[in-house]
């Protein structure tokens, strides 16, 4: 597994320090790093325990929604209040914070009305339910 490595030069901005100080620092041995060349490097574990801070904990994959719903049989108008239904049910205070992108797309030689959302699977997959449930009572 790779580590996460630094230069003096990036420890310096993350500290707000001088590079001639975090180097100082190095050849003190203040703070371990390994050199390479004519360069110091430092691994986050290292940096960590210089600066007393926990080490940044590295983010997991978050799994999100892609998806496409086509809804066939829909005139321009009752195209223009689902989508109108669905932008504001998206845009609206939601309780985690989750957000959504949502594109829709009317079809008028096809009768046909395309939503696309992208982002959070929870959020996405609530959207989903309540798009079900209106285009159930359309007809």
């Amino acid at each position: 597994m790779a580590q996460e490595v630094f230069s003096v030069e990036q420890v310096a901005e993350q500290l707000g320090l001088h590079v001639r100080t975090v180097r100082n620092y190095v050849r003190d041995g203040r703070l371990k790093a390994v050199r390479i060349g004519k360069q110091y490097r430092i691994t986050a574990e290292d940096l960590a325990a210089f600066t007393g801070l926990p080490e940044p904990k590295a983010e997991r994959p978050a799994a999100e929604l892609s998806g496409v719903v086509e809804i066939g049989g829909v005139d321009r108008a009752g195209a223009d209040r689902i989508s109108t239904m669905v932008v504001a049910s998206v845009n609206g205070p939601r309780d985690g914070g989750e957000r959504l992108r949502v594109e829709t797309i009317y079809d008028k030689e096809r009768a046909t009305m395309k939503i696309i959302v992208f982002g959070d699977l929870a959020a996405g997959a609530d959207l989903l339910r309540w798009v079900a449930s209106i285009t159930e009572n359309l007809t």
